[in-house]
């Protein structure tokens, strides 16, 4: 197995032991990030992630564990699975060619409200205002607002995520996801890094990035706990 593909089934746990190992936060050998980063945790021992996630538990709310097909195991008395967030898993194989007749901008520290007010309107739960630290966003502006966003996320020497891909109510179905989701690629791809990206099982975006010349490789499940 190369190091990329080693990577693809565990890229929380690798992204913060390469590109993100300054917000790596460890308990008993599970790796998660910074909760003010990103409330997200790996593990590769699943014996050890019950006193692991009541160890996160003191300093966040709300977290997820992500993984392939493991099962964490938790203390129910500390802690309380929401729900399992079924995902999957996707790589880019040939970038397919887009045209681009929109205004892309890099978005920048003074658009952090806007990025999280957006994302927190159409996909609640996971963003936080410093997972703009994560990586480059770009945005798509209408009417002087933020109406469009994709970004990076999870990061290692070999890949880079694309994630946090939103659009305004108002105005869906107008290819502005489309057009980001390709021109952030491109960045990717200029960057020497391969793309990938995670999203739900049967996300209608699904047929859209296979468009853009991404196929599904594998689930990637979001384990979601709280405090109790």
């Amino acid at each position: 197995m190369n190091h990329f593909i080693k990577t693809l089934k565990n890229p929380v746990l690798h992204s913060l032991n390469e590109t993100h190992e300054k917000f790596k936060i460890s308990f008993n050998g599970v790796d998660f990030y910074d909760p003010e980063i990103c409330p997200f945790g790996a593990f590769t021992d699943a014996s050890k992630t019950a006193k692991a996630l009541n160890s996160y538990g003191e300093i966040s709310e709300s977290f997820f564990l992500v993984s392939e097909n493991e099962t964490p195991i938790f203390d129910e008395s500390q802690v309380a699975l929401d729900r399992k967030i079924e995902g999957c898993q996707m790589v880019l194989d040939n970038l397919i060619p887009v045209d681009i007749n929109e205004t892309i901008t890099a978005l920048t520290e003074e658009h952090i409200d806007a990025i999280y007010d957006l994302i927190w309107l159409v996909m609640p739960g996971y963003y936080r205002k410093r997972t703009f630290e994560m990586g480059n966003y770009y945005g798509i502006f209408k009417d002087k607002k933020l109406v469009a966003i994709a970004g990076q996320r999870l990061q290692t020497n070999e890949f880079i995520e694309i994630s946090a891909v939103v659009t305004h109510p108002e105005y869906t179905r107008r290819g502005l996801a489309k057009q980001l989701v390709y021109y952030v690629t491109k960045e990717v791809l200029n960057a020497n890094k391969k793309a990938i990206l995670h999203t739900t099982k049967g996300n209608a975006a699904i047929k859209l990035y296979e468009k853009l010349g991404y196929k599904l490789t594998r689930d990637m499940n979001w384990w979601y706990f709280h405090k109790k």
